[in-house]
């Protein structure tokens, strides 16, 4: 076993494009969601609630530019010689007319000290012009796409009423990265419905896919969403781990992952109101080191059982 790298964290990416430390500002440029408006669907995804990773500083009232100087501010306190990534992150950000998003993402380009762009965005709503027109900003800047995966089970997209296929998924992350974008995806770990062995065997499947990034979570239930009534009404239909029996999930996912793709985080933290069950009341990095500890333990790494 390597001594030294359990796993490729975040750093280690980020190494591979700047020598200079960077953050991630997150912005909400006031995009909508397929899934919300009609399109695909109404009401959106079960369990969203976009509250839940939204800084206090990301109001739609403000401009792109105000909000990336309101995050600097908040960031250069601690690393006062820090550079930024302009994170679109809330709803569907490349959701809308070309001509608009261009301009949010050269407003976001133009502001002092941002070096690059990460886009969140549905796997279903990635045109080809969108893609040439990102892969010709992806010569002069870092642009790395991150796309809602949630899961690779069709049944699983269907129950949370996401409104699209894995087939969108495993097709948008393709072209991506024929275009030599760097992409990632977020992949939620417990939905309802899915077995220990489904979710490991969703680490082999997406290790299949041209993927430089995961995002690993934990399944939260919010208040106010469908899933939370859910949840409520048939607490026996979900799988409710504590944080044991989720760093060894998280470990054995791991452990089936290819051994290149970068893992930048395992949890997300809602605010303790927004949840309509307790957390573990952990901090991502009190949780890493939880998960590092136990990897030592269990002689684990990432790709060991690929």
């Amino acid at each position: 076993m390597p001594s030294q790298i359990l796993y490729k964290d975040f750093s280690c990416f980020l190494k591979e494009y700047f020598n200079f430390k960077v953050q991630k500002i997150s912005i909400n440029a006031g995009f909508a969601c397929p899934n919300r408006d009609g399109t695909k669907g109404w009401g959106g995804c079960t369990y969203c609630n976009n509250q839940t990773f939204n800084p206090e500083y990301c109001k739609t009232f403000k401009s792109v530019t105000e909000q990336l100087e309101e995050g600097k501010v908040f960031f250069a306190r601690k690393y006062p010689l820090m550079k930024y990534l302009a994170y679109f992150q809330a709803y569907t950000n490349t959701y809308g007319e070309i001509q608009e998003l261009k301009q949010k993402y050269e407003e976001a380009l133009a502001v002092k000290d941002v070096v690059g762009l990460v886009i969140g965005t549905r796997p279903d709503c990635m045109s080809d012009d969108l893609l040439d027109y990102l892969s010709q900003l992806n010569r002069k800047t870092f642009v790395l796409i991150e796309y809602g995966i949630e899961s690779v089970y069709d049944k699983t997209l269907e129950r949370i009423n996401r409104g699209h296929t894995f087939a969108d998924t495993k097709d948008a992350i393709e072209r991506t990265a024929l275009r030599g974008i760097p992409v990632g995806g977020h992949v939620i770990l417990g939905l309802p419905g899915e077995t220990h062995q489904e979710i490991i065997k969703e680490a082999a499947i997406l290790s299949s896919l041209p993927l430089d990034i995961l995002k690993l979570h934990q399944l939260q239930l919010i208040k106010g969403t469908c899933m939370a009534k859910e949840y409520m009404d048939a607490p026996n239909l979900f799988t409710h781990y504590n944080v044991d029996e989720y760093i060894d999930l998280v470990i054995d996912f791991l452990q089936a992952l290819r051994s290149d793709i970068t893992v930048e985080r395992f949890v997300s933290q809602s605010p303790k109101q927004l949840l309509a069950v307790p957390g573990w009341g952990l901090k991502n990095y009190e949780f890493t080191a939880m998960v590092k500890k136990r990897m030592l333990e269990r002689e684990a790494y990432q790709g060991k059982s690929f």
